[in-house]
């Protein structure tokens, strides 16, 4: 039962897809399926926009 972030448009915080990243690593056992991956990556892409990592310098 993988968690999706929230359809609506209010943004998760960043510490909210940070637990959400430990708590998938732990499930895994430190040893990500390609499903796991697959969530993770979404999950690192949210994560980035919530703290502004997903800013370019100019």
């Amino acid at each position: 039962m993988s968690r999706s972030p929230c359809s609506s448009d209010s943004p998760r915080t960043a510490a909210v897809v940070n637990k959400e990243i430990r708590e998938l690593w732990q499930r895994s056992g430190g040893c990500l399926s390609p499903e796991d991956e697959e969530q993770y990556q979404r999950l690192l892409v949210e994560w980035a926009a919530a703290t502004g990592g997903g800013r370019s310098a100019a």
